[in-house]
């Protein structure tokens, strides 16, 4: 089984501004950030999340709302680790039904799948892929980015956070002593990798060709205490009734959002993505109408996204970045910013900047 993406028919995470995903990690970040006294809910707020709003069990929010806030709260508490606390903070609680049906299911390989299978439905950010890896039957779970462009840090903290909140729930299902045979980072080493080791309790490397964690078969094969098959089944036709509800217009949106990312500064054409879809032209733009968008629409938005995120890194030049967001040259990139934002690149650069004062 490969574990790379599909990035025609992602498994994964919502992106731009569809507000799809629950805000797990949101209210985590929060707590461990009370717990340092530093108050997040004012950035909370500037985004449109109140505390009122953070209650709701029907609360959605958007790639661009979270990491909004996870790159405030990097800021302020100045943790470059910070994604590996709040992994080690979570529980299988915090992923609702989800979490309930892992408990049941019957092996932590089979649990770990289960929530890949319905990972949008968790709250991740990243996303999921599972399999058997060529390490002597090892099982292999891998995190990736949904926006290869996502601002680095927001990016480290979402990685880490996700490869430490599964070692945590796993440990409270089947059992403290579990770790896994190594746990490998795309990026460079850190600083200090101690962190790491005390999360994990097993070996940490980094540079690797991409985020994931190798678990023996051995504990692949651990039951789950609460194992049980009926609970289980019945609790999946509540998951899949959620899903049914979430297809159709937002997953096709989020799929050619995650599928034009991925491919930036090539963009895909329309025929490219009706016969990924394995549908007509017509089809699909019929269909894209249905959500009220077009594909030229859509294709602006994440390039729009793209460009915001790489006017936050001050090292990149304007020409850098409309290299990187696919605009033939700097003029281009400084008339669709005037045309979303009624300024200059640098004017908004400028403002970006001073909002994250």
């Amino acid at each position: 089984m490969s574990l790379a993406p599909d990035p025609a028919n992602p498994p994964g995470t919502s992106r731009s501004t569809s507000a799809t995903i629950q805000p797990n990690i949101l209210t985590y970040l929060v707590t461990v950030a009370d717990e340092r006294g530093i108050d997040l809910r004012p950035q909370l707020e500037r985004v449109g999340l109140d505390e009122t709003v953070m209650r709701s069990a029907a609360l959605r929010v958007s790639y661009r709302q979270g990491s909004a806030v996870i790159r405030r709260a990097l800021e302020l508490t100045g943790d470059e680790h910070l994604g590996l606390k709040v992994g080690a903070a979570q529980h299988l609680t915090a992923w609702g039904l989800l979490g309930f049906a892992l408990m049941a299911d019957d092996t932590l390989r089979h649990a770990i799948e289960t929530g890949v299978r319905y990972q949008n439905l968790s709250g991740a950010m990243v996303v999921w892929s599972a399999g058997i890896g060529e390490e002597d039957g090892a099982f292999v779970l891998r995190a990736d980015l949904p926006d290869p462009a996502t601002d680095p840090a927001v990016a480290g903290f979402l990685i880490e956070e996700a490869l430490a909140s599964v070692v945590t729930v796993s440990r409270l299902a089947v059992g403290p002593a579990f770790a896994p045979r190594v746990v490998e980072f795309a990026c460079p080493p850190p600083r200090r990798s101690d962190p790491y080791g005390a999360v994990f309790d097993c070996p940490v490397r980094f540079g690797a060709p991409a985020n994931r964690m190798v678990i023996d078969p051995v504990w692949a094969r651990a039951r789950m205490p609460g194992r049980d098959p009926v609970t289980y089944a019945s609790t999946l036709e509540l998951l899949d009734a959620q899903l049914a509800a979430r297809r159709g217009q937002q997953d096709l949106l989020e799929v050619l959002e995650i599928s034009v990312a991925q491919s930036l500064p090539v963009i895909p054409s329309f025929a490219e993505q009706a016969r990924r879809h394995a549908t007509s032209e017509r089809t699909l733009r019929r269909r894209l109408a249905g959500c009220g968008t077009t594909y030229e629409a859509l294709v602006e938005g994440v390039r729009r996204e793209r460009v915001e995120q790489l006017l936050l890194r001050p090292e990149l030049t304007l020409r850098d970045i409309a290299r990187r967001a696919g605009f033939s040259d700097e003029r281009a990139l400084r008339r669709a910013v005037r045309r979303w934002h009624g300024t200059s690149p640098v004017h908004l650069r400028e403002r970006m900047r001073a909002d994250r004062l």
